[in-house]
């Protein structure tokens, strides 16, 4: 899916998704069809400069982001967390 052919309801979602340290890349890839490099062109384009530079600093070696450098004694899957965010719009 292309950034121009999100519905509003789905950039909030993937603006909430992104913004969430237990919701992997992956899983907004696999619900939303943006790769990690995506999401961060939309939040680059839908966020204030000062709060692109914030979510970056934030993301930056946060390993919860991406599901190959979790623990293995995680104990969460953030593929149902991210099951009702689906937008309505």
């Amino acid at each position: 899916m292309k950034l121009a052919s999100l519905s509003a309801g789905d950039v909030s979602a993937v603006i909430q998704m992104a913004w969430e340290d237990r919701t992997a890349f992956e899983t907004i890839q696999e619900r939303v069809g943006l790769s990690e490099s995506d999401v961060i062109r939309l939040m680059r384009q839908q966020l204030t400069q000062s709060s692109f530079r914030m979510w970056r600093m934030r993301m930056r070696g946060r390993v919860t982001k991406h599901r190959a450098l979790r623990n293995p004694d995680m104990k969460f899957e953030d593929r149902g967390v991210a099951d009702h965010r689906r937008a309505n719009c």
